[in-house]
């Protein structure tokens, strides 16, 4: 089984990134198990979801030596011009608060009627390994926001959207459901393809 690791510290994606990859053969690791300091501060300095996955991979695969596996994910909403997009996880501000975040979203979005609280969570997948050409798999997940918080699971921004496939948000449904229908689980399929294609 080929090892990756992974650039998030994020331990909730990390679960999500090695329950899809291991059924094509690779296992995750944590940035910290692969040796990266846990005080480095990559910083993000990409204005697109693809620029700044691209450059937390490639910054953890310099310090390892690993092929290294990033994500790069937000909510993308429509009645706020993308907002809050690539700065989804400190739309707040610092220190970066899940709740904050969504308080900030439903402020915006106040007065907005349903039918134009159309969003979507937009994930961008890259993964670097030593002399070979990146990989880049994007996926994206359409919903609407909801007017207050439904569920205890996920984290980030799941309480507030309910995606299309489904009458439950993505903090209601089970794991395997999200892994099912979820952007990151769209676009790490979309990686596997591209790595099944390396091996034809």
């Amino acid at each position: 089984m080929n090892t990756i690791a992974a650039a998030s510290g994020n331990r909730h994606k990390i679960l999500e990134i090695e329950e899809i990859m291991k059924n094509f053969g690779y296992h995750v690791i944590s940035r910290h198990e692969a040796g990266v300091p846990d005080d480095l501060e990559i910083k993000e300095t990409g204005d697109t979801f693809e620029e700044n996955s691209r450059i937390k991979a490639e910054a953890v695969m310099k310090i390892t030596g690993m092929p290294a596996i990033a994500d790069d994910s937000g909510l993308v909403t429509d009645a706020l011009d993308g907002a809050p997009g690539v700065y989804s996880a400190r739309f707040a501000g610092e220190p970066c608060d899940d709740e904050k975040n969504n308080d900030r979203l439903l402020r915006l979005l106040a007065g907005v009627p349903y039918e134009k609280r159309t969003a979507r969570f937009v994930s961008v997948i890259t993964l670097v390994r030593p002399g070979k050409a990146p990989l880049t798999a994007r996926g994206e997940c359409e919903g609407h926001i909801l007017f207050e918080r439904r569920g205890n699971g996920g984290f980030g921004y799941d309480p507030l959207f309910l995606p299309v496939e489904s009458e439950y948000t993505f903090a209601e449904i089970s794991q395997e459901e999200k892994n099912r229908i979820s952007h990151r689980a769209r676009a790490l399929r979309s990686l596997a393809e591209q790595l099944r294609g390396e091996e034809s």
